[in-house]
C-alpha cells in the first residue's frame, strides 16, 4: 500500500505544466528581443536537504517534505537557486520573491499566492517548519515557469533564464584638468568598453565643445552603440570652466632711485598674476653693482604657467660718486665658494709667505698611469701594510663599459684584518672637472665626519674586493672616475687595482691578467710621508700676501717607487697628498681667497670644518674661502689638490676695505 501511495503522488509530478509562459523553456537560442536563453536544472531528493543545481551541490534549509501526498520545499532555498531576491513583509506576513520577470508572494497558512499581482490557487497551503516557510513544489514550479519530472525519489525542475548581455559603457575623460573660457583646447579621451567585445558603430554626445566660450559648470554626456544595436547608458562628466586666464604683470622697483659706484643694488620683484602662477622671472641688465656712472637699463620678463608673458623695463641711475672700487666691493661681498674677478698680474706681485712643510708618516698609492685606459688589466699592484690612502684617476677609452676594482690578496698564513674609513668617489662622468671636484668634496666631508671604520677579514690565500664603492657604477666609454680612499690593514696585503669589462668576475680574472704599461706621462706609484702639515705663525692679512701651493719649489714633490717596475717616481703635483694648514694669526677683516695660476682649477678646501668648493676657469678668477671678523682669528685649512686641475695655485690674504655708508 505504501508503494502504491508513492506512485500516485509521483504520477502528478510527471504531468507538464501548461502555463503559457512555460512554452519552449527547454529551447536555447535567442528570444524575441534577441537575448540568449540558458537552461537550468535543479535536482531534489525526497526527504533530503541536498540540492544539485546545474551540477553543483547545495544544502537546503529543510529537506523536501511530503504532507498528505503533496510535496513541499523551503521557500528561501529554492528561490535563491532561481535567482530571486527575497524579502518579508512583517505586517502582512508575506514572503516575497522577485526577479526581473516575476514577483511571487506567499503567505503563511494560505492556500493562495500572488504571481505578478494575480491570485493563484496552490496545491497546498504554505506552512512553517523549524522557522522556514515551506511552499508546494508543484505550485512553485508553475509560478516560476518550470517543468517538473520525477523518477523514484528524484525530482527534477527545469527552467530557462534569459541571458541579457551587459551593456557597453561610454566612459571618457576630459583634459586638461584646468580649462579656461575661450582659451583652452579641450581633448576628450575615450575610455569606452564593451564586455561583449563587439565593436562600436555609433555614439551620441550632449554638451561637448572643443572650446568652452564662457566660465561656468558644464555637463558633457555620451552614449555609445555596439554592432548588436545595444546603446550604453549615458556617461556624464562635469566640466568646470574658469574665467579666461590673464597674462601676468611684470613690475619691479629698487630701494633707491640713485646709486653710487660700488654700491649694492637691491631689486624688488613686484610682479603679479591673476592665479599667482608666475613660473619664470628673467632679469637682464640687473647687475648687483655698477662700476660706471650713467643710466642703466634693466628689463624683467615674467611668464605664467600657461606661457603668457609680460615685460617691463626701468632705468637705474648710477652717479659718479664712488662708494667702493670694484676690487673693494668684491672683497667685501663675495661669499665663500663664489668667484670674483681679480687682476691676474697683481697676484705674483704680492709678497710670498715662506713656510716649512712637515712630512708625516703615511703612505699614498697614486693610480693615474695610464690615465687613459685602452685595455683591461692590472692598473697597479703593491704589497702594503698599515694606513694607506689610495688615489684613482682614469678615463675609459677601451670602447665598452668597464669596472675598476681594488682587490686584496692575503699571502700570509694568518687572517688579515682590513678596514676602510674616509672615501670620496667622483663619477663616472664624461666631464673630468666634475669627477675631480666631487671626489675631493666627498672625501673632505667624510674626513670631517670621521666615520667609524668598516672592518673585513681576508683569510690566508684569499682574494677579496676591498672598495665596493669604486666598482659600484660601470665606467662607460669616455667617462672619467676619480676617487680617494683611506684603508688600513694590520698585516701585509697584496693590493691590486684591476680594470675589467662590466659583468666579469675580477677575482676569477686576476690570475690571467697582466700589468697595463705606463703611459710615460702620468704618475703611478707608492709614496711615503704623504701627509703634510704647514704652520705659519706670522700674522697674515695686514697687507696683501700669498702662499704658493703645488709649485714643486717650495712645495716639493714626493718621491716614491712604481712597485710594478721598481722605477723611481715623483708625485708630480702632489695629487693625493693630504695637507693640514694651521694659521694661528689671521688679521681682523681679512679675505682668504684662492687664485688659479695654472689655468683651470676645480676642487675643494675645508676651512675651519666647512667644505668650500672652488671652480676657477683661469687666473682672472679667484674663489673666496673665508673672511675673518672684527678680531684676529685662528684658521685651519685641510685640502688635497684636485685631480684633473692645473697647478700651481695661490692662496691669497687680502685686507678688507673700511666699511662705508
Amino acid at each position: 500500500m505504501k508503494s502504491l501511495k508513492w506512485l500516485l503522488i509521483l504520477s502528478f509530478l510527471f504531468v507538464p505544466f501548461t502555463h503559457a509562459a512555460t512554452k519552449n523553456v527547454y529551447a536555447e537560442g535567442l528570444d524575441a528581443a534577441g537575448y540568449a536563453t540558458a537552461a537550468n536544472q535543479l535536482v531534489l531528493t525526497m526527504g533530503s536537504a541536498k540540492m544539485v543545481h546545474n551540477g553543483t551541490a547545495y544544502q537546503s534549509a529543510q529537506p523536501v517534505a511530503n504532507i498528505e501526498g503533496r510535496t513541499f520545499i523551503p521557500f528561501s532555498s529554492i528561490a535563491k537557486r532561481y535567482g530571486y531576491a527575497i524579502s518579508y513583509d512583517a505586517q502582512k506576513k508575506e514572503s516575497i520573491a522577485r526577479n526581473d520577470k516575476h514577483e511571487l508572494v506567499f503567505k503563511i497558512g494560505s492556500g493562495f499566492a500572488y504571481r505578478d499581482g494575480v491570485l493563484t490557487k496552490l496545491t497546498g497551503a504554505a506552512y512553517i517548519s523549524n522557522g522556514y516557510l515551506m511552499v508546494p513544489l508543484r505550485s512553485w514550479g508553475e509560478m516560476a515557469d518550470s517543468a517538473v519530472a520525477a523518477i523514484g525519489k528524484t525530482i527534477t525542475l527545469t527552467w530557462s533564464t534569459v541571458v541579457v548581455p551587459p551593456k557597453p559603457t561610454a566612459n571618457f575623460e576630459v583634459q586638461p584638468s584646468e580649462i579656461y573660457a575661450g582659451q583652452t583646447q579641450v581633448t576628450y579621451i575615450d575610455h569606452a568598453a564593451n564586455p561583449t567585445g563587439m565593436p562600436f558603430i555609433d555614439e551620441r554626445w550632449d554638451g561637448r565643445m572643443d572650446v568652452f566660450p564662457e566660465a561656468g559648470t558644464y555637463v558633457v554626456s555620451r552614449q555609445v552603440q555596439d554592432s548588436n544595436g545595444t546603446w550604453s547608458d549615458p556617461y556624464a562628466v562635469t566640466v568646470v570652466v574658469k574665467a579666461p586666464n590673464q597674462p601676468p604683470v611684470a613690475d619691479f622697483t629698487t630701494e633707491k632711485s640713485q646709486y653710487r659706484i660700488g654700491e649694492q643694488v637691491r631689486y624688488i620683484d613686484m610682479s603679479t598674476d591673476d592665479e599667482n602662477a608666475i613660473v619664470k622671472s628673467t632679469f637682464t641688465g640687473n647687475d648687483g653693482v655698477f662700476f660706471e656712472p650713467g643710466d642703466k637699463t634693466v628689463t624683467l620678463v615674467v611668464e605664467d604657467k600657461h606661457g603668457l608673458t609680460s615685460t617691463v623695463t626701468r632705468t637705474v641711475t648710477v652717479t659718479s660718486e664712488v662708494l667702493y672700487t670694484k676690487d673693494e666691493y668684491y672683497r667685501l661681498n663675495t661669499r665663500p665658494g663664489e668667484n670674483f674677478p681679480i687682476d691676474p698680474d697683481s697676484v705674483p706681485k704680492m709678497p710670498t709667505i715662506t713656510y716649512a712643510v712637515n712630512s708625516e708618516t703615511s703612505q699614498l698609492v697614486r693610480s693615474n698611469s695610464p690615465e687613459t685606459l685602452t685595455q683591461e688589466g692590472i692598473a697597479y699592484e703593491a704589497q702594503l701594510t698599515g694606513q694607506v690612502r689610495f688615489m684613482f684617476h682614469n678615463v675609459n677609452k677601451i670602447g665598452y663599459p668597464v669596472r675598476m676594482y681594488l682587490l686584496a690578496t692575503n699571502n700570509n698564513s694568518t687572517v688579515v684584518n682590513v678596514n676602510t674609513s674616509s672615501i670620496g668617489v667622483g663619477g663616472p662622468d664624461p666631464v673630468v672637472g666634475n669627477t675631480g671636484k666631487m671626489a675631493v668634496v666627498r672625501y673632505l666631508n667624510a674626513y670631517q665626519s670621521n666615520p667609524a671604520p668598516k672592518w673585513m677579514t681576508v683569510r690566508p690565500h684569499q682574494t677579496i674586493e676591498i672598495l665596493p664603492e669604486l666598482s659600484k657604477t660601470p665606467m662607460k666609454a669616455d667617462e672619467v672616475l676619480t676617487a680617494y680612499a683611506d684603508i688600513f690593514s694590520d698585516q701585509e696585503l697584496q693590493f691590486h687595482i684591476v680594470v675589467v669589462a662590466a659583468g666579469k668576475d675580477p677575482v676569477a680574472e686576476l690570475p690571467n691578467m697582466a700589468v697595463i704599461p705606463r703611459d710615460g706621462i702620468h704618475v703611478r706609484g707608492t709614496f711615503y710621508n704623504a701627509d703634510r702639515s704647514i704652520e705659519i705663525n706670522d700674522t697674515l692679512g695686514n697687507t696683501e700676501q700669498r702662499i704658493v701651493l703645488g709649485d714643486k719649489t717650495i712645495d716639493k714633490y714626493l718621491d716614491g717607487i712604481d712597485d710594478t717596475t721598481g722605477q723611481l717616481q715623483y708625485n708630480t703635483g702632489n695629487f693625493g697628498t693630504l695637507y693640514r694648514m694651521h694659521l694661528p694669526h689671521v688679521a681682523p677683516r681679512t679675505l682668504i681667497a684662492l687664485n688659479a695660476r695654472g689655468g683651470l682649477y676645480i676642487g675643494a678646501f675645508m676651512v675651519n670644518g666647512q667644505v668650500v668648493s672652488t671652480s676657477m676657469m683661469n687666473n682672472t678668477q679667484a674663489t673666496a674661502l673665508y673672511r675673518t671678523g672684527a678680531t684676529e682669528e685662528s684658521v685651519d685649512i685641510v685640502f688635497t689638490l684636485a685631480a684633473g686641475s692645473n697647478l700651481p695655485i695661490a692662496m691669497t690674504f687680502l685686507p678688507l676695505p673700511e666699511l662705508r655708508w
